[in-house]
């Protein structure tokens, strides 16, 4: 079976979009007809060889994607796609049917293919790690980006006040109309302090790492909790240790490389009931199609993204 398919042939080079040739399904296997695939900043990672470096080349990339099988609509992740095996970025994928989680009729196909990370990432960190209740007063970090702005949502759904940092005055309004009652903008981190601290947060959620896990520490309110899924602005920091705990904290990390393939369809079939009920909200950005995947990660690497990156696999 031939598929057209964006391959990584060699780490730090652009991807080559190519005609290849994939064997059919056996036993446990089924063949996706391929849609949408979701844009992460691990996809990017992977590409220049930061993650999973040590996986076969060459390959095809994409962890998550939506296609149909049999002409019904599935959600695909997980299970050694984009790592042990060839990923989904092209327009046919033999996956395991495992890795497959039907998408209720209520969800568009495109929002889906932001699910699989994304969308994953944000409910388990906001209903199961933080817990978030109406009686939270929420700092999102980074809350135009893909995991952030779908936290927003939650916690705006749930009754919470939430409050939205961004690095750019441009993306202001755009946060606000995802349910932040307020957006700070704050480019670093002593800024940070000053804008939020009349919200005295009992939960700050972080995907920036750095300076800014720091900052997050003294911001928050006692018995407050921070809850930390990403370093996109530093993999090091320093942290006011007294802070942490004089103020009695909870520091807690979710690492989604390691969850079990199980866990995570479990925590996706919940994200996409509430996808569909309107618990939450994911906003793509852009939708790209296949052959300008380069153009995907050049809108991550410039952090001009709100939301997600979806690429356009339909030959």
């Amino acid at each position: 079976m031939q598929v057209t398919a964006a391959r990584l042939v060699h780490h730090g080079r652009p991807l080559q979009i190519e005609t290849v040739d994939i064997p059919d399904p056996i036993a446990g296997e089924v063949t996706v007809d391929m849609a949408y695939a979701g844009v992460n900043p691990v996809d990017r990672y992977a590409a220049e060889g930061l993650v999973a470096a040590d996986a076969p080349l060459p390959r095809t990339l994409g962890m998550e994607g939506v296609g149909t099988v049999g002409g019904q609509w599935f959600l695909v992740s997980g299970y050694g796609i984009a790592a042990a095996r060839d990923g989904l970025w092209s327009d046919r994928a033999v996956v395991p049917e495992a890795a497959l989680v039907s998408l209720p009729d209520q969800v568009q196909p495109v929002a889906a293919a932001a699910m699989g990370v994304a969308g994953v990432t944000a409910w388990r960190v906001a209903t199961d790690l933080a817990r978030l209740t109406a009686d939270d007063r929420v700092l999102v970090l980074g809350a135009a980006g893909g995991v952030g702005s779908i936290v927003v949502s939650i916690a705006r759904g749930v009754g919470a006040t939430v409050w939205g940092q961004t690095t750019s005055a441009d993306k202001v309004q755009w946060i606000t109309g995802q349910g932040a009652n307020r957006a700070v903008v704050a480019d670093e981190p002593g800024r940070l302090l000053e804008e939020v601290a009349d919200l005295s947060p009992t939960v700050v959620f972080d995907g920036l790492g750095g300076a800014y896990t720091g900052a997050a520490i003294t911001a928050l309110a006692p018995h407050g909790r921070l809850v930390l899924y990403g370093t996109s602005a530093g993999t090091e920091g320093l942290l006011p240790l007294q802070a942490l705990y004089r103020k009695g904290l909870h520091v807690l990390g979710y690492g989604g490389l390691i969850e079990p393939d199980e866990s995570k369809h479990r925590w996706m079939t919940q994200a996409l009931r509430a996808l569909a009920d309107g618990r939450l909200q994911v906003a793509v950005d852009a939708v790209v199609p296949l052959d300008r995947v380069g153009e995907a990660f050049e809108l991550l690497a410039g952090r001009h993204v709100r939301g997600k990156v979806v690429l356009d696999l339909r030959s």
